[in-house]
């Protein structure tokens, strides 16, 4: 675990986390019209609780959760699980918690920086 690593704490996994979920949700959007398509979703929460138990050794590690997909309500009949409804609400929120991440992330980058200014 590098100096870095320990100032900044989850705020960093937590972005990286939260941006890898955007890609996913945005991904099931994308394909919302593909036959067959089924939605996967990555639990951030979860893989942020394993890798706050394991360290940042576990991010490093590529560590993520993994993909699972997603269930849906009511699958079409060409076999595409994906629900409009469910994923802009997923990405609505995967988005404001992205974006509170990056602001903690960003308060915490400017408090090391105010304490490496000499006075």
């Amino acid at each position: 675990m590098t100096m870095l690593d320990t100032a900044l704490g989850l705020s960093a996994a937590a972005l990286k986390l939260r941006g890898q979920r955007l890609d996913v949700i945005a991904g099931n959007i994308a394909n919302a019209n593909t036959p067959g398509f089924k939605a996967r979703d990555l639990d951030a929460d979860a893989a942020l609780a394993r890798i706050n138990g394991s360290g940042f050794a576990g991010l490093l590690a590529g560590e993520t959760g993994g993909l699972k997909y997603r269930a849906a309500l009511q699958p079409s009949i060409d076999g595409n699980t994906v629900e409009m409804a469910t994923e802009q609400a997923a990405f609505a929120e995967n988005a404001l918690k992205y974006r509170a991440s990056l602001e903690f992330l960003t308060g915490r980058i400017q408090t090391l920086m105010s304490a490496m200014r000499p006075e």
